[in-house]
Protein backbone atom coordinates (compact mmCIF):
# COMPACT_ATOMS: atom_id res chain seq x y z
CA UNK A 1 0.00 0.00 0.00
CA UNK A 2 0.95 3.46 -1.19
CA UNK A 3 2.33 5.81 1.66
CA UNK A 4 -0.05 9.15 1.46
CA UNK A 5 0.36 12.28 3.45
CA UNK A 6 -2.99 12.25 6.00
CA UNK A 7 -4.41 15.36 4.12
CA UNK A 8 -4.21 12.60 0.93
CA UNK A 9 -5.21 9.88 2.52
CA UNK A 10 -8.74 11.63 3.59
CA UNK A 11 -9.64 12.96 0.59
CA UNK A 12 -9.16 9.17 -0.95
CA UNK A 13 -11.03 7.69 1.88
CA UNK A 14 -13.91 11.06 1.65
CA UNK A 15 -14.45 9.51 -2.30
CA UNK A 16 -14.81 6.04 -0.72
CA UNK A 17 -17.04 6.95 1.21
CA UNK A 18 -19.81 8.68 -1.26
CA UNK A 19 -18.78 6.52 -3.71
CA UNK A 20 -20.58 3.71 -1.23
CA UNK A 21 -23.11 5.87 0.48
CA UNK A 22 -24.83 7.08 -3.18
CA UNK A 23 -24.26 3.38 -4.19
CA UNK A 24 -25.92 2.28 -1.52
CA UNK A 25 -27.36 4.31 1.35
CA UNK A 26 -25.59 5.96 4.34
CA UNK A 27 -26.25 3.13 6.63
CA UNK A 28 -24.20 0.64 4.39
CA UNK A 29 -21.11 3.34 4.64
CA UNK A 30 -19.68 1.40 7.76
CA UNK A 31 -16.17 1.93 8.35
CA UNK A 32 -15.16 -1.78 6.85
CA UNK A 33 -17.18 -0.84 3.63
CA UNK A 34 -15.02 2.44 3.38
CA UNK A 35 -11.88 0.52 3.70
CA UNK A 36 -12.54 -2.15 1.26
CA UNK A 37 -13.96 0.64 -1.54
CA UNK A 38 -10.15 2.42 -0.88
CA UNK A 39 -8.81 -0.86 -0.86
CA UNK A 40 -6.94 -0.30 2.82
CA UNK A 41 -7.43 -1.66 6.06
CA UNK A 42 -9.47 -0.95 8.55
CA UNK A 43 -6.49 0.65 10.55
CA UNK A 44 -5.77 3.31 7.63
CA UNK A 45 -9.25 4.42 8.34
CA UNK A 46 -9.36 4.62 12.08
CA UNK A 47 -6.03 6.22 12.47
CA UNK A 48 -7.76 9.01 9.68
CA UNK A 49 -10.71 9.31 11.24
CA UNK A 50 -11.64 9.51 14.78
CA UNK A 51 -15.32 7.39 13.74
CA UNK A 52 -17.92 7.07 11.28
CA UNK A 53 -19.47 10.42 12.35
CA UNK A 54 -16.46 12.75 11.76
CA UNK A 55 -16.42 10.69 7.74
CA UNK A 56 -20.06 11.63 7.42
CA UNK A 57 -19.46 15.32 8.37
CA UNK A 58 -16.17 15.16 6.27
CA UNK A 59 -18.13 13.80 3.41
CA UNK A 60 -21.17 16.87 3.55
CA UNK A 61 -18.37 19.31 3.66
CA UNK A 62 -16.97 17.90 0.71
CA UNK A 63 -20.19 17.70 -1.16
CA UNK A 64 -21.31 21.32 0.15
CA UNK A 65 -17.70 22.86 -1.23
CA UNK A 66 -17.71 20.70 -4.33
CA UNK A 67 -21.11 22.57 -5.64
CA UNK A 68 -20.84 25.85 -4.02
CA UNK A 69 -17.05 26.42 -5.06
CA UNK A 70 -16.73 24.72 -8.77
CA UNK A 71 -15.96 27.52 -11.45
CA UNK A 72 -14.39 30.16 -8.36
CA UNK A 73 -11.35 29.04 -9.78
CA UNK A 74 -12.46 29.80 -13.75
CA UNK A 75 -13.75 33.22 -12.83
CA UNK A 76 -12.40 36.11 -14.90
CA UNK A 77 -10.15 38.27 -13.25
CA UNK A 78 -12.74 41.44 -14.77
CA UNK A 79 -15.79 41.18 -17.25
CA UNK A 80 -19.57 42.11 -16.29
CA UNK A 81 -21.51 41.08 -14.03
CA UNK A 82 -24.69 39.76 -15.54
CA UNK A 83 -22.07 37.78 -17.74
CA UNK A 84 -19.60 36.21 -15.09
CA UNK A 85 -22.80 35.29 -12.97
CA UNK A 86 -24.67 33.38 -16.21
CA UNK A 87 -21.06 31.54 -16.85
CA UNK A 88 -20.72 30.43 -12.95
CA UNK A 89 -24.29 29.09 -13.27
CA UNK A 90 -23.59 27.00 -16.47
CA UNK A 91 -20.73 25.39 -14.52
CA UNK A 92 -22.60 25.04 -11.50
CA UNK A 93 -24.93 23.42 -13.09
CA UNK A 94 -22.31 21.16 -15.16
CA UNK A 95 -20.99 20.14 -11.84
CA UNK A 96 -24.48 18.88 -10.31
CA UNK A 97 -25.34 17.10 -13.71
CA UNK A 98 -22.64 15.30 -13.30
CA UNK A 99 -22.69 14.47 -9.58
CA UNK A 100 -26.41 13.40 -9.18
CA UNK A 101 -25.46 10.33 -6.96
CA UNK A 102 -23.95 12.74 -5.01
CA UNK A 103 -26.84 15.20 -4.72
CA UNK A 104 -29.02 13.15 -3.77
CA UNK A 105 -26.31 12.24 -0.97
CA UNK A 106 -25.99 15.51 0.16
CA UNK A 107 -29.91 15.76 1.09
CA UNK A 108 -29.65 12.05 2.98
CA UNK A 109 -26.78 13.54 4.68
CA UNK A 110 -28.92 16.71 6.37
CA UNK A 111 -31.89 14.47 7.15
CA UNK A 112 -29.99 11.51 8.49
CA UNK A 113 -28.39 13.85 10.90
CA UNK A 114 -31.32 15.70 11.91
CA UNK A 115 -33.02 12.51 12.65
CA UNK A 116 -29.50 11.18 14.54
CA UNK A 117 -29.23 13.48 18.00
CA UNK A 118 -24.77 11.96 17.64
CA UNK A 119 -24.64 13.56 14.29
CA UNK A 120 -27.08 16.50 14.89
CA UNK A 121 -24.34 19.17 14.14
CA UNK A 122 -23.41 17.95 10.54
CA UNK A 123 -27.10 19.62 9.14
CA UNK A 124 -26.07 23.01 11.01
CA UNK A 125 -22.59 22.56 9.62
CA UNK A 126 -23.54 21.96 6.01
CA UNK A 127 -25.36 25.10 5.88
CA UNK A 128 -22.83 27.25 7.68
CA UNK A 129 -20.52 26.34 4.72
CA UNK A 130 -22.72 26.50 1.82
CA UNK A 131 -23.27 30.06 3.38
CA UNK A 132 -19.61 30.65 3.47
CA UNK A 133 -18.87 29.33 0.13
CA UNK A 134 -22.00 31.28 -1.50
CA UNK A 135 -21.09 34.84 0.32
CA UNK A 136 -17.25 34.05 -1.15
CA UNK A 137 -18.72 33.66 -4.74
CA UNK A 138 -20.55 37.03 -4.30
CA UNK A 139 -17.48 38.68 -2.62
CA UNK A 140 -15.93 37.57 -6.05
CA UNK A 141 -18.22 38.74 -8.74
CA UNK A 142 -18.05 42.07 -7.04
CA UNK A 143 -14.08 42.01 -7.48
CA UNK A 144 -14.11 40.98 -10.89
CA UNK A 145 -17.05 43.35 -12.15
CA UNK A 146 -16.09 45.99 -9.75
CA UNK A 147 -19.97 45.90 -8.34
CA UNK A 148 -21.10 46.47 -5.06
CA UNK A 149 -24.37 44.49 -3.67
CA UNK A 150 -27.49 46.20 -3.17
CA UNK A 151 -28.68 43.75 -0.64
CA UNK A 152 -26.77 42.52 2.75
CA UNK A 153 -24.30 39.45 2.25
CA UNK A 154 -25.37 37.85 3.96
CA UNK A 155 -28.42 37.43 2.50
CA UNK A 156 -27.80 37.10 -0.11
CA UNK A 157 -25.77 34.18 0.10
CA UNK A 158 -28.64 32.62 1.84
CA UNK A 159 -31.12 33.12 -1.39
CA UNK A 160 -27.93 31.50 -3.24
CA UNK A 161 -28.61 28.44 -1.14
CA UNK A 162 -31.77 28.30 -1.11
CA UNK A 163 -32.53 28.66 -4.68
CA UNK A 164 -29.51 26.13 -5.51
CA UNK A 165 -30.94 23.42 -2.96
CA UNK A 166 -34.69 23.87 -4.32
CA UNK A 167 -33.56 23.58 -7.78
CA UNK A 168 -31.43 20.26 -7.14
CA UNK A 169 -33.82 18.83 -5.27
CA UNK A 170 -36.78 19.30 -8.18
CA UNK A 171 -34.72 18.00 -10.43
CA UNK A 172 -33.31 15.33 -8.41
CA UNK A 173 -37.30 14.38 -8.27
CA UNK A 174 -38.10 14.80 -12.26
CA UNK A 175 -35.59 14.64 -14.00
CA UNK A 176 -35.69 17.49 -16.20
CA UNK A 177 -32.59 19.37 -16.47
CA UNK A 178 -33.57 21.77 -18.67
CA UNK A 179 -35.92 23.51 -16.30
CA UNK A 180 -33.24 22.72 -13.64
CA UNK A 181 -30.67 25.12 -15.73
CA UNK A 182 -33.30 27.75 -17.37
CA UNK A 183 -34.44 28.10 -13.41
CA UNK A 184 -30.38 28.74 -12.40
CA UNK A 185 -30.32 31.25 -14.96
CA UNK A 186 -33.69 33.30 -13.87
CA UNK A 187 -32.18 33.14 -10.05
CA UNK A 188 -28.72 34.32 -12.02
CA UNK A 189 -30.63 37.19 -13.71
CA UNK A 190 -32.07 38.03 -9.94
CA UNK A 191 -28.82 38.47 -8.83
CA UNK A 192 -27.72 40.45 -11.44
CA UNK A 193 -30.73 42.77 -10.80
CA UNK A 194 -29.29 43.77 -7.32
CA UNK A 195 -26.08 45.04 -8.20
CA UNK A 196 -24.90 48.85 -8.92
CA UNK A 197 -21.23 50.36 -9.42
CA UNK A 198 -18.72 50.45 -6.91
CA UNK A 199 -19.12 53.49 -4.62
CA UNK A 200 -15.11 55.08 -4.97
CA UNK A 201 -14.38 56.67 -1.12
CA UNK A 202 -14.30 60.15 -1.25
CA UNK A 203 -10.81 60.03 0.62
CA UNK A 204 -9.83 58.24 -2.49
CA UNK A 205 -10.78 61.04 -5.26
CA UNK A 206 -8.54 63.81 -3.61
CA UNK A 207 -5.63 63.44 -4.90
CA UNK A 208 -2.38 64.43 -2.44
CA UNK A 209 -0.70 67.82 -3.29
CA UNK A 210 2.34 66.30 -3.01
CA UNK A 211 1.61 64.30 -6.24
CA UNK A 212 -0.40 67.00 -8.17
CA UNK A 213 1.58 68.15 -10.75
CA UNK A 214 3.18 72.41 -10.51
Amino acid sequence: MNRLPVAERREQLIDAAIRVASRDGIDAATVRAIASEAGVSLGVVHYCFRDKDEILRSMAHYITRQNLTTGLQQMPPEGEAAEIILGATHLLWSNIAQTRGAQLLSFELTTYSMRHPEVRQVSAEQYSVSHEAARTFLESVAGAAHVEWTLPLAQLARLVVMATDGITLAWLADHDGDQALSALEVFGSFLASHIRPAQVPADALEQPLADQPA
